[in-house]
Order: C-alpha cells, then sequence, then structure tokens
C-alpha cells in the first residue's frame, strides 16, 4: 500500500513548507519508524511516505511548532500525531488541515 500526505496551513491559506513528519508502525505500545520527510514548497513531500505498507495501524507525526515559529505564529502545539489503520486498498492519503489552535485530517484520495 502507498501512503502519501500533505499539509496546508488554512489559517494563512498556504502550503506549509518544511514541516518534518515522521512515519511510524505501530505495534500495540511499540512504534518502529518507517520512513521521515520534510514538506515542501507545496506542503507535499517530495516522494511517496512509503511504497510498501502492510495491512496494520501507523501514525504519522507533524513537527509544527518550528513550522509557526518560522512564521511568527503563537500555537498552542508542539507535534501533532494522527494514528490510523491500513486494511487494504493501493493508495492512501492523510492529509493535514493546520492553524495556530486546531487541526483536521481525513482520508484523502
Amino acid at each position: 500500500m502507498l501512503l502519501t500526505t500533505h499539509v496546508l496551513d488554512i489559517g494563512s491559506g498556504v502550503p506549509a513548507a518544511g514541516i518534518a513528519i515522521d512515519l511510524y508502525a505501530v505495534d500495540g505500545e511499540t512504534r518502529t519508524k518507517r520512513a521521515s520527510a520534510v514538506t515542501n514548497a507545496d506542503g507535499r513531500t517530495d516522494a511517496p511516505l512509503a511504497p510498501d505498507l502492510a495491512p496494520g495501524i501507523y501514525e504519522l507525526t507533524f513537527a509544527v511548532a518550528a513550522y509557526f515559529a518560522r512564521t511568527n505564529t503563537a500555537t498552542f502545539y508542539d507535534t501533532i500525531a494522527v494514528r490510523f489503520r491500513l486494511d487494504g486498498g493501493a493508495k492512501f492519503h492523510v492529509p493535514l488541515l493546520l492553524s495556530p489552535y486546531g487541526y483536521s485530517t481525513y482520508r484523502g484520495s
């Protein structure tokens, strides 16, 4: 299974560039890092985070505090973690819509 993501700063209305993202496989209380990337000027990673994931539970962590610090924006968040289950299918897209005091995510296409 293929996994992609992107981050949009909905507070400013622009893609969120320079956000470090880590992907972990989750097995009970154990997290194993599978990939890392940084968003580009489009708020996307330059390549899929993982092209060959097995079914299971995964977690994306978005290091947003440094992004907001670069834009001189006060924020409530340091890191945002999104845990989800992949249970079949070929492609998964997990976007993050971000503002300084809230966020939203969904399974995209």
